[in-house]
């Protein structure tokens, strides 16, 4: 069950104070100061190797084995978790503070069900099994978005997309109703029309359930659309903290401007009538299914359908699109 959320619990979830880790003697971050507040989405974005995924990990004390937390504290309610027990980070980890991590490939187990995993983090936290544990699996699954969650049951992850594999990642890590979850680059792995969809669905169920969302990303412009405030990280240290919509209008630190002035922006440049190398027009490329006895041809697969486009000289076209939408196919 959830904790009851009383006017006297401190507003602040997580608070980190001077934590420097390190990695076989290398500084990977350096006194770093932050805090998670009760209900809000807070975004911790940098560049790769800034520092980002081993504060987050560090809040769970999952650093790899040559990672050590040198100097500071980190306090979950006001409960130490630096130097904590084994049995009380159990408690924690995957029941009052969840989290799911960039390539759900890696993180869910290929010889399991969809059903089996989440049915372990229900037995294992709350004790739920059986027809009541199935019952609660259907219901995450559904309220994660995915479609006819009973026929998912008996899924494993390779029969899946990677959005849904994320998807059922998200199901685990809210199986226990957690108060903090952290989302470690929850949409690298993803196409880009999935990654959107990802992260509005976590900003509506952050809402929905009350729950903190710590979201780590590159990505400024996708975290715009969700966390209210943005810590922005630069080789272990924090450089600056701000609410998202001060942060996007006037960053105060170099680095911040810089990442922003990263973003694509302008006009598009005028069209000018420079000579054409490719054309097509209404391609259509069609695979035959058959079955039967005979082997009878029943109908097609249309992987590219009645597709016109034209490349010119000196031009750059991208061809976008979720996996499966004929990209490819268009291309060879």
């Amino acid at each position: 069950m959830p904790l009851t959320r009383g006017p006297d619990m401190p507003e602040n979830l997580i608070e980190i104070r001077d934590l420097s880790v390190a990695f076989s003697g290398q500084k990977v971050v350096s006194n770093l100061s932050l805090d998670v507040r009760r209900g809000e989405c807070l975004a911790l974005v940098g560049e790769s190797g800034s520092g980002k995924s081993v504060t987050a990990h560090s809040i769970l004390q999952l650093l790899p084995h040559n990672g050590t937390l040198t100097t500071g504290s980190i306090t979950y309610r006001g409960q130490q978790l630096v130097g904590a027990d084994q049995r009380t980070l159990r408690e924690l980890r995957g029941n009052r503070i969840a989290m799911i991590f960039q390539e759900p490939m890696t993180s869910l187990n290929p010889l399991h069900s969809v059903a089996r995993q989440i049915g372990e983090t229900l037995l294992l936290h709350r004790g739920i099994s059986g027809r009541e544990a199935q019952k609660r699996i259907v219901e995450l699954l559904e309220m994660v978005g995915i479609q006819q969650p009973e026929k998912r049951l008996k899924a494993y992850p390779h029969e899946l997309s990677g959005g849904q594999r994320q998807r059922v990642m998200i199901a685990m890590a809210l199986a226990c109703e957690p108060e903090l979850l952290v989302a470690d680059e929850p949409t690298t792995a993803l196409d880009v029309t999935v990654q959107r969809k990802i992260l509005l669905l976590l900003k509506e169920l952050q809402q929905r359930l009350d729950m903190s969302l710590l979201l780590i990303s590159h990505d400024l412009n996708l975290v715009h659309s969700v966390a209210q405030r943005v810590c922005v990280m630069r080789a272990g240290e924090i450089v600056e903290q701000s609410d998202c919509k001060s942060l996007f209008k006037s960053p105060q630190h170099p680095y911040s401007r810089l990442l922003l002035d990263a973003e694509p922006a302008g006009e598009p440049l005028p069209r000018d009538t420079r000579e054409t190398v490719l054309q097509v027009d209404n391609l259509k490329v069609w695979f035959s299914l058959t079955g039967g006895i005979l082997r009878r041809h029943k109908e097609y697969l249309k992987a590219v359908d009645d597709i016109s486009l034209s490349i010119e000289r000196g031009k750059t076209l991208g061809i976008v699109g979720e996996s499966g939408s004929g990209k490819s196919t268009l291309g060879q």
